[in-house]
């Protein structure tokens, strides 16, 4: 698998990441083992979690795999910090609660460092500077090597962005947010940011969670996210009949390419300017096995071009040039 920079740093990752989502809650140790001793088969090193994933499950499945399958050496491992299981406040971006969070995906992973550590969400009740200064310590003290944000919007990160470059502070290596053919908002306001920032985009949900391989096509499927309890709402948005146009002209263009609307769909977004690597979950080793095998796949010129006009997002004003409205 091919490596990338990610954003204007020297850390290297594979091209696609692997995400541990369900790991410890839908995905059990046998399982997720044989996900990633396939994702290192292929050469793949992006291993992405958070302290939140399955109530600190996956961290631990994760740390347990490390230690008699696959060398820590050999994989880049992300994590976040800072969603809560409060409904009352989603969010802790207090140094104080980010640094000790730090500590005990530290512990659970069995390891005294992690290569990409990230805010997971922005905190409104805590002043931003704050939040990143945890960042700050935790490079300097060495618990991780590079830093990044998730699901930020781009006023967001071009604030924290340009806090951490306008003094002697850790540059954001990365961003994790949603983007596919079904969710093109960060092209809005995020991805310029990023772009400008020399910040690599990390797409979640790369496959519009699910629906874009095609499989709700004719309904949805028993053993899919979307019959799930847990997970049925999370797929539900993309259900409509907007998505459904969408999801019809990547199964036309993987025709005419002899592929799959997977392959089409994950390479889309893939090759978007300014991202780095989309992270793909899946429930089994042959599923993502399939998706691995995209990376020999690069779609032509015209299918993007279709592809950008039947996705296309209504952005305006202020986006476009005003004199132009």
């Amino acid at each position: 698998m091919k490596q990338r920079h990610l954003g204007r740093t020297g850390l290297r990752v594979s091209r696609i990441g692997l995400g541990t989502l369900t790991w410890g809650r839908d995905t059990d140790e046998h399982d997720a083992g044989e996900q990633l001793r396939a994702f290192w088969d292929a050469g793949g090193t992006l291993v992405d979690t958070a302290d939140v994933y399955g109530g600190g499950e996956a961290e631990h499945l994760l740390g347990r795999l490390m230690e008699r399958l696959v060398p820590r050496r050999d994989l880049v491992l992300s994590t976040k910090a800072g969603s809560v299981p409060d409904p009352d406040r989603r969010t802790d971006g207090s140094r104080g609660h980010l640094l000790a969070a730090l500590d005990a995906s530290l512990a659970r992973l069995g390891t005294d460092h992690v290569d990409l550590w990230q805010l997971h969400a922005y905190d409104p009740y805590t002043p931003l500077e704050e939040s990143l200064q945890a960042l700050d310590i935790a490079v300097r003290s060495g618990r991780a090597r590079y830093a990044g944000v998730a699901n930020f919007c781009g006023w967001q990160l071009a604030k924290a962005g340009t806090w951490q470059l306008a003094g002697d502070r850790t540059r954001l290596a990365g961003a994790q947010l949603e983007y596919s053919l079904l969710q093109r908002g960060v092209e809005r306001e995020v991805l310029p940011a990023a772009i400008d920032l020399g910040i690599g985009l990390l797409p979640s949900s790369p496959l519009g969670r699910g629906v874009l391989t095609g499989k709700y096509r004719g309904g949805t499927p028993a053993d899919s996210r979307g019959a799930s309890e847990a997970l049925a709402p999370f797929v539900e948005p993309y259900l409509d009949e907007a998505a459904s146009r969408i999801v019809e002209a990547v199964s036309t263009a993987a025709d005419g390419l002899a592929t799959s609307p997977l392959h089409v769909a994950l390479a889309w977004v893939r090759d978007r300017p300014g991202v780095t690597a989309p992270i793909i979950g899946a429930r089994t080793a042959r599923q993502l096995t399939a998706a691995l095998s995209v990376e020999g796949l690069s779609l032509p010129d015209e299918i993007c071009r279709a592809l950008d006009d039947v996705s296309a997002p209504v952005h305006r004003y202020p986006d476009h040039d005003w004199s132009t409205l």
